[in-house]
């Protein structure tokens, strides 16, 4: 198994094609008509502005580790605990299994 960091783009998409259509009123018009209407930021969302903030300070992925295990399947000398796969495989079943019935 390869790992592989490179962002895959698709062929033939012009950036900004997806986008929807303007409407009628310009932005600049939406800032000159709501110059004194202040944004409220609910406490759910200045709690998600925090936990983003927080996560990304606290990286849950070891960059050490990965970069290990990056080369030593580049180099060949990974080894595989077959009966670990086994148990997350069959962890991973058994949840599925579960959330399917309830």
């Amino acid at each position: 198994m390869k790992i592989d960091n490179s962002i895959h783009t698709m062929p033939n998409v012009a950036q900004g094609e997806n986008k929807k259509p303007a409407d009628a009123t310009s932005a600049q018009d939406v800032r000159h008509n709501n110059v004194s209407s202040p944004v409220h930021i609910s406490p759910q969302a200045a709690n998600l502005q925090s936990i983003n903030a927080n996560a990304e300070s606290n990286s849950v992925v070891d960059v050490g580790r990965v970069e290990q295990i990056k080369q030593a399947i580049s180099e060949g000398t990974f080894k595989v605990n077959p009966e670990a796969v086994t148990d997350k495989l069959l962890e991973t079943a058994k949840e599925l299994i579960l959330s399917k019935e309830g």
